[in-house]
């Protein structure tokens, strides 16, 4: 399932409708563009699956420092 890992985000996916042109509707899924990636937490690695703004975040946050 596609959802973050991350304590404070924790971001899933949505649940909407296909609009035809006739205007029928039926049911599709919009998922979190989330990754697996290895993070470096304490001198310790730990495999998360993290969305895309999450490592995005991280990334910036560890330049600065």
């Amino acid at each position: 399932m596609a959802k973050c890992e991350v304590d404070w985000c924790e971001k899933t996916g949505m649940s909407g409708h296909n609009v035809s042109h006739s205007k029928r509707r039926t049911k599709r899924r919009w998922f979190a563009n989330v990754q697996k990636t290895t993070i470096h937490e304490n001198g310790k690695a730990r495999r998360l699956n993290i969305c895309t703004r999450c490592l995005r975040s991280m990334y910036k946050q560890s330049v600065k420092l």
